[in-house]
């Protein structure tokens, strides 16, 4: 080939190959790309991972996922209040959504793992109660009726405090909004990270989209099963009084007269 020739072809190969790598998938790409793209490229597909998981799973009480990443595979944790149900008839349903992740994040074969993990207390998730709640409106239960219901097993179920408000046409053509609070809720500070669940949903009624969001503060735990290990920084513990040793007594001693000794009468 002519020399002209021969770079219009090389041209052409570079171009298409460029073209080819922008097509490759996000987890794909993640070996090639600097740190600052390696984080966003993880966000988006945190993200979507989570999107399409809750739309799945939302009526099998989906409540959050864990990405972590070794080696040799990528395990993803399905956190539900309902594993049975997610994970399908012998199994059929988990591998349903590993085939489809695989297939959409472009993972190579047997290369991720989809896990379910049971909440143990579904009354201090808050995903897992906007779900009830958002099924319970679609139902037709009255806003009031549901709310209060949902508020009184969150608070019998050990939680500290809650917070439920719905916005939208709840009633009439006109939108408002309404607050359910009850018990105790902090909503600044670092502990907030540790003890506050929160989540919103929007749920398609038929005069309109309805907005929830419920507001859950976890009680102290000190074995981080059913709330935080850490403890609150304003909790006052009042000890009881230590036991003082009493020292021992002696053997009692005569009692000494202190003063004058007066004089015996003289014989008259």
């Amino acid at each position: 080939l002519p020399i002209s020739q021969a770079w219009v072809l090389a041209q052409g190969f570079k171009a298409r190959k460029h073209r080819n790598s922008r097509r490759l998938p996000i987890m794909a790409q993640q070996a090639q790309i600097s740190k600052k793209r390696k984080f966003v490229a993880d966000g988006v597909f945190n993200a979507e991972l989570n999107e399409f998981l809750g739309r799945t799973l939302g009526e099998d009480g989906y409540a959050g996922v864990e990405v972590r990443v070794t080696p040799i595979r990528t395990e993803i944790i399905i956190r539900a209040t309902r594993t049975r149900e997610v994970l399908g008839e012998k199994g059929r349903r988990i591998r349903e959504l590993t085939a489809l992740v695989q297939k959409r994040f472009g993972f190579p074969e047997n290369s991720v793992e989809l896990f379910a993990e049971r909440v143990e207390n579904r009354a201090s998730c808050a995903m897992a109660q906007c779900e009830s709640l958002r099924y319970k409106l679609l139902g037709g239960l009255a806003v009031r009726r549901a709310c209060y219901g949902v508020l009184r097993f969150i608070m019998e179920n050990g939680a500290t405090g809650v917070e439920v408000i719905i916005s939208g046409k709840l009633r009439a053509q006109r939108a408002k909004a309404m607050k359910f609070k009850q018990g105790y809720l902090i909503s600044t500070g670092e502990p907030k990270k540790h003890y506050i669940s929160e989540a919103v949903r929007h749920v398609l009624m038929r005069q309109g989209v309805l907005g929830i969001k419920v507001k859950i503060m976890m009680s102290h735990d000190p074995e981080g099963k059913m709330g935080p290990k850490m403890q609150m920084p304003d909790k006052i513990t009042v000890h009881e009084p230590k036991e003082e040793a009493l020292p021992m007594m002696g053997p009692p001693e005569q009692q000494q007269e202190y003063g004058y000794e007066e004089a015996p009468a003289e014989a008259a």
